[in-house]
C-alpha cells in the first residue's frame, strides 16, 4: 500500500534515537516535513542531518518537552512558520525504574512530567489550527506497561496508562474536526532503553513471554504509527494498538 501525506508537517517528540528517530525517519521516506524535537540539540540536530541527507525534510528543535512555558513557546514559533502542524507524535519519554518503597519523589514527578504532562503541553499547543482545519492526526507512543503494569515502574506505568486515557478522551472530543487521537503501545523493543536486558537471564525470562521469540525493532513501531498518521487511517481513532510479538495476547 502507498499511504498518502499530502506534505504534511510532523511534530516527533523525543526524536534524536531509538523509536522516536525511526519514527521521524519513516514519517519524512513518506514525505512529511518532520520537526525533529529532543532535549539535546545534538541528538534531534543529527536525527534532522540524516533525514536531509537523504532527500527527505526535517528540522530540528530541541527543548525540554517536560518545560510547559518552553513547548508553549516553541509551538507558537511552530504554527507562525508553518501554519499548522499537521501530525503530532508523543514519543519522548524516561524511566526511573524503583520500588514504590524506594521511589523517590523526585523521580515519580520527572517521569509523570516527561512522559505524560509532556503530551498535553503538545497537543494544547497546537491541536487548534488541527481543528480549523479539520484534519489532523495525534499519536501517542506508550507501552504495554500502561496495560498490564510492571514491577519497579509505578511512575512509568502510570504515565503509560494516563497517556492511553488521554489519547481516548481526545478522541471523542476531536472527532467532529476530523482529527484521528490513537495510541501504539511497544513491547520489548531494542533501543537503548532496554540494552540492560537484551542479553542474558534477564533476556531468556522475557522472550519466554513473547511468542514471537525476538525483541521488537523501533521501525516496527515506526510502521505502525505512520499508517496511522496517513490519510488511509482516516477511520481509525480512540484505539490501542500493541505492537508487541504477541506478548499481551
Amino acid at each position: 500500500m502507498n499511504l498518502t501525506f499530502n506534505d504534511r508537517v510532523a511534530v516527533v517528540t523525543g526524536a534524536g534515537r531509538g523509536i522516536g528517530r525511526s519514527i521521524a525517519e519513516s514519517l519524512a521516506a513518506e514525505g512529511a516535513q518532520v520537526i525533529c524535537v529532543s532535549k539535546n540539540p545534538d541528538s534531534c540536530g543529527s536525527a534532522a542531518q540524516a533525514i536531509e541527507s537523504t532527500g527527505g525534510k526535517a528540522k530540528a528543535l530541541p527543548v525540554d518537552v517536560a518545560d510547559a512555558p518552553a513547548v508553549s513557546e516553541a509551538c507558537a514559533q511552530l504554527i507562525e512558520e508553518f501554519g499548522a502542524v499537521d501530525i503530532l507524535v508523543n514519543n519522548a519519554g524516561i524511566t526511573r525504574d524503583n520500588l514504590l518503597l524506594r521511589m523517590s519523589e523526585e523521580d515519580w514527578h520527572t517521569v509523570l512530567n516527561t512522559n505524560l504532562s509532556s503530551c498535553f503541553y503538545w497537543t494544547k499547543g497546537l491541536v487548534r489550527p488541527m481543528t480549523r482545519n479539520r484534519w489532523g492526526r495525534i499519536i501517542n507512543v506508550s507501552s504495554v506497561s500502561g496495560l498490564t503494569g510492571n514491577p519497579g515502574q509505578v511512575n512509568y506505568s502510570s504515565a503509560k496508562a494516563g497517556m492511553i486515557a488521554f489519547a481516548k478522551s481526545l478522541a471523542k472530543e476531536l472527532a467532529s474536526r476530523s482529527i484521528t487521537s490513537n495510541v501504539v503501545a511497544p513491547g520489548f523493543i531494542a533501543t537503548d532503553m532496554t540494552a540492560s536486558f537484551q542479553d542474558g537471564d534477564v533476556a531468556k525470562q522475557v522472550l519466554a513471554h513473547i511468542p514471537l521469540k525476538r525483541f521488537g525493532d523501533s521501525t516496527d513501531i515506526a510502521n505502525a504509527v505512520t499508517y496511522l498518521a496517513s490519510e488511509e487511517a482516516n477511520y481509525i481513532t480512540g484505539q490501542v494498538f500493541t505492537v508487541d510479538g504477541g506478548m499481551t495476547i
